[in-house]
């Protein structure tokens, strides 16, 4: 009898136990994701930062005369010469379990230290100059996962998954600063002269972009993306008189950390 009694108890303690680590509140279920790797539901959007290279095309006028052109002509610059440091921020709000709506920002800068090519000054000196370019573009669009990017245990749990790649496509404004500082030549009167000549505005833009997120634990991604911007935006007038507007399209190639929120 005293054997019965202990079994019966037995049983009741352990449906106890049952019920409560069903009722359990959401704190005690997250403790328990965090140890198993899970997160405590799906995420409803992901912040990445980005560091990388800008590489510009600085392509032709179209037809017309381009400043890139006329730099590449008269000063010791290569394309090459202008690349610069690319910084990007993306907040991706997830649509679906495939899209993400993306707001984007970007920037890039460059300095590139140059000298006339065929001219010097009267005791055989470089005559040298900087030119510094930079752009920052704005954009919205649309980030397209081309698997799964995780799964759903329960009510609770979700499982993200290690690799997402993904395309995607934006839309947005670009404001460029275009600089050149130093000593220049006058070509009517062969003088050698200090000044400093500058451009600043805006214009549209087209991005298309991949990459990947690799997942580094249940809440940071390692992502890698390569993006494509074309734009162009008129030139200061007062300035770079006769010349096209300015093109403003290149590549970026970056890397930094995704987190899921």
């Amino acid at each position: 009898m005293f054997h019965r009694k202990v079994r019966i108890d037995t049983v009741r303690a352990l449906w106890v136990l049952a019920g409560l680590a069903l009722s359990a509140p959401p704190g005690a279920l997250e403790l328990h994701a965090q140890k198993r790797d899970f997160l405590l539901g799906t995420p409803k959007a992901t912040l990445s930062l980005r560091a990388g290279l800008s590489m510009p095309r600085a392509g032709g006028g179209n037809g017309g005369v381009s400043l890139w052109d006329d730099i590449r002509e008269q000063l010791e610059i290569s394309t090459a010469d202008l690349r610069g440091i690319y910084v990007g921020a993306d907040l991706g709000i997830r649509a679906s379990e495939h899209v993400d709506v993306v707001f984007s920002v970007g920037h890039t800068s460059s300095a590139t230290q140059s000298e006339f090519r065929r001219w010097r000054d009267e005791d055989d000196v470089p005559i040298t100059q900087v030119t510094e370019f930079t752009t920052t573009p704005v954009t919205a669009g649309v980030k397209l996962y081309l698997m799964p990017r995780g799964r759903a245990i329960g009510r609770y749990a979700w499982i993200p998954r290690t690799l997402n790649p993904y395309a995607g496509i934006a839309g947005g404004i670009v404001r460029y600063r275009f600089e050149q500082h130093g000593d220049f030549v006058d070509f009517e009167t062969l003088d050698i002269f200090s000044d400093r000549f500058w451009s600043v505005a805006t214009g549209a833009t087209a991005h298309f972009f991949t990459g990947v997120d690799i997942g580094v634990n249940k809440r940071m991604m390692f992502t890698g993306e390569v993006r494509y911007g074309f734009a162009e935006a008129p030139l200061n007038r007062d300035f770079f008189h006769g010349f096209a507007d300015l093109d403003l399209t290149g590549l970026q190639i970056s890397g930094g950390l995704s987190f899921r929120l």
